[in-house]
């Protein structure tokens, strides 16, 4: 498979979902990144089905089918073929997909697919660092909240003995000057 023909990681990113808690891809979004009919698809699907367990592909209840339909913004042409709920593989399912669908552009777009995946799976990670960075910085904001309030708080009571202080009648040895007048009596 050449350059030209591989698939951007754009147009592969904007088919992963995020469904149950997982990042999947759908069966009709597969089929047309693979180059087959989705009908196809999913009988290879049903004619090797012990190969997918629960946590590698799962029917879209009617509730999540709805929900998925609603969510995207899909014109009358992107509904046909919609008649039922999609098949949803997780990462483990679409790799399982590429030991049924044999053609050398599916072996291809599975590549693709997987690098990815790790790619989000990656960017997931990063987030969530960040994630724990930010709560982190946050904590210590709160403790410096905490110590400033304190400190301004120690600032009033300061001010405060400092106005009872001036208040105060103070004690010690006082000094008074005493006027004395002498008077002469001449006799």
């Amino acid at each position: 498979m050449d350059d030209q023909s591989l698939l951007s990681e754009e147009t592969i990113s904007n088919k992963i979902y995020f469904i149950r808690v997982q990042k999947v891809m759908l069966d009709r979004d597969l089929a047309l990144l693979y180059g087959v009919e989705t009908k196809r698809l999913k009988e290879q699907v049903k004619r090797n089905r012990n190969r997918f367990s629960e946590d590698f592909m799962f029917e879209l209840t009617k509730e999540e089918f709805e929900n998925w339909r609603s969510q995207i913004a899909t014109s009358n042409s992107d509904k046909i073929g919609l008649r039922y709920a999609p098949m949803a593989f997780t990462e483990h399912g679409i790799l399982m997909l590429s030991s049924i669908l044999n053609s050398d552009k599916a072996i291809q777009t599975n590549i693709q697919i997987m690098r990815i995946f790790t790619k989000v799976r990656q960017m997931l990670l990063d987030t969530t660092e960040i994630k724990v960075d930010i709560l982190q910085i946050q904590k210590k904001l709160e403790n410096h909240d905490k110590n400033i309030e304190l400190v301004f708080s120690y600032l009033d009571e300061l001010t405060d003995k400092k106005e009872d202080e001036t208040k105060r009648v103070k004690i010690g040895y006082k000094i008074i000057f005493f006027k004395v007048t002498i008077c002469y009596l001449k006799f």
